[in-house]
């Protein structure tokens, strides 16, 4: 690699990153007082919960464009985001997935790189998170865990205070599972009870097929791609990938959360 050639890519590299920290700060600041006036529809979840999934299939069948990774126009659009609750914030729609499974989808995308720009996240949380073998996810889950509650740094907050967040406030929730079992119901509940609007359930069916994990990623769901953005696409995966240790870790952090979702009655699933 000549000195040309790297001097080039780091400063690409930084100008990406630079344009990504305004993108990111001018988001924000439209969901938080534009929202309202636009309109602005805000899908906000804890990072690798399916909310780029969600907010694909609501861009179409709302018709309002969905910005991704682009510089928001002052427009009517689908605001993509990680957000906490904010009293200004209107037309939300809160995304949650099981903790549990978030963690494990959450390692490979800090950990390995995939085709949506995590260079930087990787780089980072490699330098910090020093494992010997990257791919023994088994051993190295309840080290992860631990970092990722400890360590605020993308995003700064927790997934439980993520749900503490949003729990008890009167938005339309969406969790991961239940759009893997009924993605025509879950979207829309959601959208008749933030829209009041009759559900043309028939086109709302043909959207969900047209952004499923089988088309988007050209694989079936349970089949892995540690590479990809879109790794495997199921419930429940964390069950594969969960020591003892790893349980008890994600319990000591983020066990009342999970009963509080309805993922768990109570902490005896560490225990099995």
């Amino acid at each position: 690699m000549t000195v040309e050639y790297r001097a080039e890519r780091g400063s690409n590299f930084k100008k990406r990153f630079t344009g990504t920290k305004v993108e990111g700060l001018v988001r924000m600041g439209m969901c938080y007082l534009l929202c309202k006036y636009l309109p602005l529809y805000i899908v906000t979840e804890y990072p690798k919960s399916g909310g780029s999934w969600v907010s694909q299939m609501l861009s179409e069948y709302l018709e309002v464009p969905f910005p991704r990774n682009q510089f928001p126009k002052l427009q009517s659009s689908i605001m993509h985001g990680h957000y906490l609750y904010f009293p200004t914030m209107r037309n939300v729609f809160v995304v949650f997935r099981d903790g549990r499974d978030v963690m494990v989808s959450y390692y490979y995308h800090s950990l390995f790189k995939n085709e949506r720009f995590n260079e930087r996240l990787v780089a980072i949380t490699r330098r910090e998170l020093q494992f010997s073998d990257y791919d023994d996810i088994e051993s190295n889950l309840p080290k992860f865990i631990e970092y990722k509650f400890t360590h605020k740094r993308y995003p700064r907050f927790t997934w439980s205070e993520f749900v503490n967040s949003w729990l008890d406030k009167d938005v339309p929730i969406i969790k991961y599972e239940n759009l893997l079992k009924d993605a025509v119901q879950e979207l829309g509940r959601a959208i008749h009870k933030l829209c009041k609007i009759e559900i043309d359930k028939n086109r709302l069916r043909y959207i969900v097929e047209k952004y499923s994990f089988k088309n988007l990623a050209k694989r079936n769901p349970g089949e892995e791609n540690k590479h990809s953005f879109l790794r495997k696409g199921i419930a429940g995966d964390w069950r594969n990938k969960f020591s003892k240790e790893a349980c008890e870790v994600f319990n000591y952090f983020a066990g009342k959360e999970l009963i509080k979702l309805g993922y768990e009655k109570d902490d005896s699933w560490v225990l099995r």
